[in-house]
């Protein structure tokens, strides 16, 4: 029953966040979303802090590179796309985003998420890049690409651009991307 309940407070987390933002997410109303006694978050997380911490690791996990890729064009795609997917597009996952994002300046925990974060994603395109690249140009390469990939999120989640359909920023990354090997490809 742990898994399940640990899942049923991080969707609640999310759901409550998206509704009345971080600073108006309190125990209470995360453990009458999930139907859960609040007794339960502090035996599983420790306090608020712990489970928005936990709800952090679950949108991060599903970041993360589960199948093997070989081609590295098709796992920058890959990336891309999974930066992009309905998970981390819906409402709730957005608003949890811009709270993480803006509490992660401060708070020790999840800037230190916030950093694992932004390596990964930065090392992966990397190893990509490596294969298609000249090793001058890796770097860098994943560096932009990752800043495209954040700064259209941020954009199109926003909805100042797209209105929340981020098809369009996926091609315009992808199109980065094949510019990028045309330029400067081995």
């Amino acid at each position: 029953m742990e898994p399940v309940r640990k899942k049923q407070l991080i969707e609640a987390t999310l759901d409550v966040m998206a509704e009345v933002g971080y600073h108006g997410t309190t125990i209470s109303l995360i453990s009458k979303k999930a139907g859960l006694s609040s007794g339960i978050i502090s035996h599983y997380f420790g306090d608020k802090q712990g489970l928005i911490e936990a709800t952090m690791r679950h949108l991060l996990d599903a970041l993360k590179i589960t199948q093997r890729i070989d081609d590295p064009l098709e796992r920058i795609d890959f990336i891309i796309e999974n930066n992009f997917s309905q998970t981390q597009g819906a409402s709730s996952a957005t608003n949890t985003w811009f709270n993480f994002w803006a509490l992660s300046l401060h708070n020790e925990g999840l800037h230190r998420l916030q950093c694992i974060n932004h390596k990964r994603l930065e090392r992966n395109l990397a190893f990509s890049y490596r294969k298609l690249l000249q090793p001058e140009q890796v770097k860098n390469a994943a560096a932009s690409t990752a800043a495209l990939i954040d700064g259209y999120w941020l954009r199109y989640s926003m909805g100042s651009v797209g209105n929340g359909d981020f098809s369009e920023a996926v091609a315009r990354c992808k199109q980065y991307v094949r510019d990028l090997i045309a330029q400067y490809g081995r």
